[in-house]
């Protein structure tokens, strides 16, 4: 597996951005940076969830820590496949009741009066919001690794190397829906809380209340326990996923950056997990009192590295070391351009109003 992911990031990585230095600890910087935050993010909100049975707010420290613990020692230990196929069954739940509650919203039309104007999105006042939004929304750039480390990994354990076809398959189908779920969510907000005089709580009881809601709200009260359920195995379902895939990059990362690190991925790998488990532990403790921070701060640090990342990823794709015909045709070329525009605008627009206007 070492060989070949070593293979892999010195032929693509390497060669697609043009050096060592300019590439491994770019990567490397930023996955540290965005990797355990994120981790503490998403184990924080799986803690708010199971405080929802009816736990008080006070326990959601013990239960993120716990979560963390449980989710390094299951990547650790390499048995998470029942937990994988659980996580996607709940995922599918939740997916379908996200969109029996839009279809049911939509039915009985957004709670906010007909003559209510709410703030304008398209003011430097709410730039900074948009950020936050954008940041997880459906899903952050540093992502685009894990896909071709997981490649090797089943590889590995199935024998079976995915042809490029299977892999574009994998990759739109996930992506497809993470949007798919991000439009509903927005579309529930809009119908539900939008105009309602209510806003999300910061505190992590009174979130995860509220986000429950907006289901039951539709579905109806009997809804809640199935709802919660799902939410919390998706979300401990996601922070397995965070606790292997940053780790997995920061491995692979450093197997680069030295050459006394090139066959020592499973140490180093595990390495990497227990430290994410550790500093995300004392993050979530010191954010324990305001989770939309947290949440917030995640986003924002995700979406300001975009612009970085997804040209690694246009030079890796498109370098002379990839066969013409795996690369992106004209249109994709146009559409990554553009969002790489869209992600430098949009990142200096934040920068100018949080720090130079006044």
């Amino acid at each position: 597996m070492v060989s070949a992911i070593r293979l892999l990031l010195v032929k693509v990585f390497w060669q697609g951005i043009g050096g060592r230095v300019l590439s491994t600890y770019i990567f490397l910087g930023i996955n540290i940076l965005t990797g355990i935050i994120n981790t503490a993010g998403v184990a924080m909100i799986s803690g708010t969830l199971f405080a929802g049975y009816g736990f008080n707010g006070s326990s959601i420290p013990t239960f993120t820590v716990g979560i963390l613990v449980i989710c390094g020692v299951v990547i650790l230990i390499g048995h998470y496949k029942v937990l994988d196929k659980l996580a996607k069954a709940a995922i599918v739940l939740l997916g379908l009741s996200t969109m029996v509650a839009l279809g049911l919203a939509f039915t009985h039309g957004p709670v906010a009066a007909p003559d209510f104007v709410g703030p304008s999105p398209w003011t430097w006042m709410a730039f900074p919001f948009l950020i936050m939004l954008l940041g997880w929304m459906p899903a952050p750039v540093d992502l685009s690794a894990w896909s071709s480390l997981w490649m090797f990994s089943r590889e590995e354990e199935t024998g079976h190397f995915a042809t490029s076809r299977e892999t574009s398959i994998d990759f739109y189908l996930g992506y497809v829906m993470a949007v798919l779920m991000a439009v509903a969510f927005v579309a529930l907000g809009k119908l539900i809380m939008f105009g309602s005089g209510y806003e999300f709580a910061s505190g992590g009881i009174g979130f995860s209340q509220q986000l429950i809601s907006l289901y039951s709200a539709n579905i109806g009260e009997w809804s809640k326990p199935l709802i919660l359920t799902a939410a919390f195995i998706t979300m401990f379902s996601t922070t397995i996923t965070c606790i292997d895939g940053y780790p997995r990059s920061l491995a692979a990362s450093c197997t680069l950056v030295s050459d006394s690190c090139s066959r020592r991925f499973k140490p180093i790998f595990q390495f990497w997990i227990v430290l994410s488990v550790i500093i995300a532990s004392l993050i979530v403790m010191y954010f324990v009192n305001n989770l939309l921070q947290l949440l917030s701060f995640a986003a924002i640090i995700s979406f300001v590295t975009s612009p970085i990342l997804a040209y690694i990823n246009y030079k890796v794709m498109n370098g002379s070391n990839v066969p013409a015909e795996e690369r992106p045709g004209m249109v994709l070329r146009i559409l990554s351009w553009t969002g790489l525009l869209f992600f430098l605008v949009m990142t200096l627009g934040f920068i100018y109003v949080q720090f130079i206007r006044v």
